[in-house]
């Protein structure tokens, strides 16, 4: 299971040229899921982003969580983190999870971020085609795997 994790301002999460969810100062969290992927590897992931210390303390240190800071945070699915790219220019997406046990992790994730942050994240829509708009901040991007537990 990898995550994307961008600090940032604002985001939002557009469908059918409706926003569907924003939020702003936290984090937005892109999700990819492989058909190995446990529920141990999402509550190990939620544990993480959630206890994170990427946001500056008063004296400008990046050393608070996104829970001490009180930030939101936006969900996103996002199969193409497992893109494999080693041969030839077209990704193949073999490794990411098919929709039946995606869901089922990503919706547990989101039960567990929403359990150890005690805020209720918002989140696009698995499977939509959406469009996720975002300014950074910082720039801060951190991208994590369960499978380097690191």
């Amino acid at each position: 299971m990898r995550v994307l994790i961008q600090r940032v301002k604002r985001a939002s999460v557009e469908i059918d040229g409706r926003v569907n969810s924003q939020v702003s100062n936290g984090l937005l969290v892109f999700v990819g899921i492989t058909n190995s992927d446990t529920l141990d590897d999402a509550l190990w992931l939620a544990k993480k982003v959630s206890n994170l210390r990427i946001f500056d303390d008063d004296d400008g240190v990046m050393n608070l969580s996104v829970k001490e800071v009180k930030g939101e945070i936006l969900i996103v699915s996002q199969f193409t983190l497992h893109a494999k790219t080693k041969k030839g220019n077209r990704p193949s997406y073999i490794n990411a999870a098919k929709p039946d046990v995606a869901i089922f992790i990503y919706e547990k994730f989101i039960e567990f971020i929403e359990s150890t942050t005690l805020t209720t994240p918002k989140t696009g829509e698995f499977g939509a085609q959406m469009e996720v708009s975002l300014l950074n901040d910082g720039p801060v991007t951190i991208f994590i795997d369960s499978d380097n537990k690191e």
